[in-house]
């Protein structure tokens, strides 16, 4: 059996064939040195050497590595850095930093959003090195990274209001407050009225509904016949000026001069009766004007057939020309005491 050839590398880097033994085990002497073949192989300075289909042609004879190469590779071996995804994130921020009651340490911690962008950060540039050219959906390592969108911290921007939307908002909100100001200057004037209705319902229900005619006079005669002629009313005595006020409510149907009055007042209430206001010094009204019981109508005076100052007052049923009864039971049945 021929010779098995060995192959030998000397300090120099040359390769030199050698021979031994025979394939039966028995030892023969050695060769003399054959010539020298030297091999050109290119020395590599860069590790580790490159592998694999697609790497660049080798030459057709191997360079072994130097005798530097076990030491760099041990040196150059760097573990695999781990890929993070969002969920990961999202799911170590939700776990917080450590143990609850841990002792707190005296440096100041970086802010959880801090170390969510660390790790997106890691997870970019890891997907980055897995990623072929064939996958552009994979995010390029210079490429920006938004924490706040990989977190859902991201809000919807808000469209900003044009001048146009801002005047009418403000003249909605000016047209709104002038209508609420009118609303309320309403309300308060028909509460204004109210109250003043009510006031006045409060007096009118005070007021009484008959007076008598002068105040603080004295009654100088009755009502009847004398000397044969018929006295058709009463006589209250009183200093000239004395007020004389209208018995009850009614329109004033005539006023001014009068035969045996000299200046008489005819005043007609609501039942249609007439009461007549003789011998005043003054006339305080106008025919058609519309009194109250106790509004002045006259001064008491001492004009036409009178024998000293005095008010005369007569009570004609049902108009000026109606039957003329005596005052006093007249007075009486409205609430009026002489």
């Amino acid at each position: 059996m021929d010779p098995q050839h060995l192959a030998r590398l000397d300090d120099d880097g040359s390769v030199r064939s050698i021979r031994t033994g025979t394939a039966g085990g028995s030892t023969t002497a050695v060769s003399p040195r054959a010539p020298e073949v030297p091999v050109q192989a290119p020395a590599l300075d860069s590790w580790p050497l490159p592998v694999g289909g697609d790497g660049p042609a080798l030459p057709d004879v191997w360079p072994l590595p130097s005798a530097e190469a076990p030491r760099l590779l041990a040196e150059d071996a760097v573990p695999a850095r781990p890929a993070y995804s969002a969920d990961a994130v999202a799911a170590a921020l939700a776990a917080g930093y450590g143990p609850r009651h841990r002792k707190p340490s005296t440096r100041t911690r970086r802010p959880a959003l801090y170390l969510a962008a660390a790790m997106i950060g890691a997870a970019g540039i890891a997907g980055t090195a897995v990623a072929t050219d064939s996958s552009p959906a994979v995010a390029q390592a210079d490429e920006p990274v938004s924490v706040a969108e990989e977190l859902g911290m991201v809000q919807a921007e808000q469209p900003a209001a044009s001048a146009q939307d801002a005047t009418a908002r403000l003249q909605q909100m000016v047209a709104s407050r002038a209508e609420r100001e009118d609303a309320e200057a309403a309300a308060a004037r028909v509460q204004a009225d109210a109250d003043a209705a009510a006031v006045a319902a409060a007096a009118e229900a005070a007021r009484p509904k008959a007076v008598l005619p002068v105040q603080g006079a004295r009654l100088s005669s009755g009502f009847g016949y004398r000397w044969g002629t018929l006295h058709a009313g009463i006589d209250f005595a009183a200093p000239l000026g004395t007020p004389e006020y209208a018995v009850m409510d009614g329109v004033v149907v005539r006023a001014g001069a009068a035969s045996g009055f000299g200046l008489a007042v005819y005043v007609q209430h609501e039942n249609g009766d007439v009461t007549v206001y003789g011998h005043m010094q003054e006339i305080l009204v106008a025919e058609g004007q519309v009194v109250r019981a106790g509004d002045p109508i006259a001064l008491l005076g001492n004009e036409g057939q009178s024998t000293g100052p005095h008010l005369h007052v007569e009570v004609r049923l049902g108009g000026i020309d109606g039957q003329k009864v005596d005052p006093l039971p007249w007075l009486r049945e409205r609430g009026v005491q002489v």
